[in-house]
């Protein structure tokens, strides 16, 4: 019998510390320059990452009633034993990695809310379960890497005591770094870095700051004197790595009861705390930008039962999916860069297709 010395030598042994360094990479906007440089992959809308996510792990393809049918192994959920794999839904599976297809071409379908819908027990959850995990793992490859950005930031208490301490304020939406570069100086930047490159792999980042961090740009930029290259000097990019359970990057909204749930549960609330400290609930850094939209930027967002949703939500639902936008409270409209997906039984849907007040929804 092991001892538990021995134990904790074997753990030990089984741990990848350099697998962990690389999942909790840190450096500076150059060094992310150099990284975007050398994998431009890295800077993929969400629809992108899902879609060679699903390739990464091959294909092969059979026949079905006369039509060829291409199988993706991604949903044999081979890395987890099969607890969540899809079996004998070849074609409307190939129907829906077309969709993944299109949208990480931006031939329009990244504008719409993927809708699963069928009988009970025809594997909606689990499809949408399937990808939130493989995105997870997905996320912890090199080839699945991403990054966002914190803001360092000297705290004033611990300046007047002459300590070189510091405050670090992570963008709450894990944004994309390169949204800090101004939008009228995009193009050259990236035909610079597009350089040499094969078309597949130009990059073409949209959106723009959060609240919270286009808050924190402007005082830098009123501090230096509009000297961009300062202000960076307050960014420390960082590798994100999805996970459900820490929200980040990937979200849940279940409907609940009508009396016990808002729009904010969506698009974040005031921190009514900080009023206070701050004067104003206008204030960004008196709202916490933590509703499902928010915290699953740049992956994906997934709606339990969606045609139950109260119209309200629909209408941040509208907003989200065909502008890529959503409407914090007393904040201007904010940039969102995730894969709405939703799933239903077959009487919700059919009340959808004969309500002609949900046209657009349709």
């Amino acid at each position: 019998m092991s001892s538990g010395a021995e134990i904790i030598q074997m753990i030990g042994r089984l741990q990848d510390l350099k697998g962990f360094r690389d999942q909790h990479w840190e450096g500076t906007f150059e060094d992310y320059l150099q990284v975007v440089r050398e994998n431009p992959g890295v800077t993929r809308s969400a629809f992108q990452r899902i879609y060679d996510m699903i390739l990464a792990e091959g294909t092969r393809e059979y026949y079905e009633y006369k039509k060829k049918i291409i199988h993706y192994n991604f949903f044999d959920d081979a890395n987890h034993g099969g607890v969540d794999a899809v079996y004998g839904l070849g074609l409307p599976l190939m129907k829906m990695v077309n969709a993944f297809k299109s949208a990480a071409k931006r031939y329009g379908t990244e504008k719409r809310v993927l809708l699963l819908h069928g009988p009970v027990g025809s594997s909606k959850s689990t499809i949408v379960r399937r990808l939130k995990k493989g995105l997870e793992d997905y996320s912890r490859t090199p080839e699945g890497a991403l990054y966002s950005f914190s803001w360092i930031l000297e705290d004033e208490n611990t300046r007047r005591k002459q300590d070189q301490a510091t405050l670090e304020m992570p963008c709450p939406m894990q944004e994309e770094p390169l949204h800090l570069i101004p939008q009228d100086l995009r193009p050259e930047v990236f035909a610079g870095l597009n350089d040499g490159k094969a078309d597949s792999e130009h990059i073409a980042v949209e959106g723009d700051l959060c609240p919270a961090c286009r808050q924190q740009f402007r005082e830098m930029n009123l501090r230096y004197g509009g000297d961009w290259t300062q202000i960076i000097s307050h960014v420390k990019v960082r590798r994100l790595i999805l996970s459900e359970k820490d929200r980040v990057g990937i979200g849940t909204f279940q409907p609940k009861d009508e009396k016990n749930q808002d729009s904010t549960e969506l698009t974040g609330d005031i921190n009514y705390r900080k009023i206070a400290e701050y004067g104003s609930d206008s204030d960004p850094r008196a709202f916490n930008f933590d509703g499902e939209f928010n915290i699953a930027n740049r992956g994906i967002i997934e709606f339990v039962e969606v045609l139950k949703l109260d119209v309200a939500f629909l209408y941040d639902l509208l907003g989200a999916s065909q502008e890529h936008r959503i409407k914090p409270k007393k904040f201007p409209q904010t940039h969102i860069d995730e894969v709405i997906i939703g799933h239903t039984n077959e009487p919700e849907y059919k009340k959808l297709q004969n309500n002609e007040f949900m046209e657009a929804l349709r």
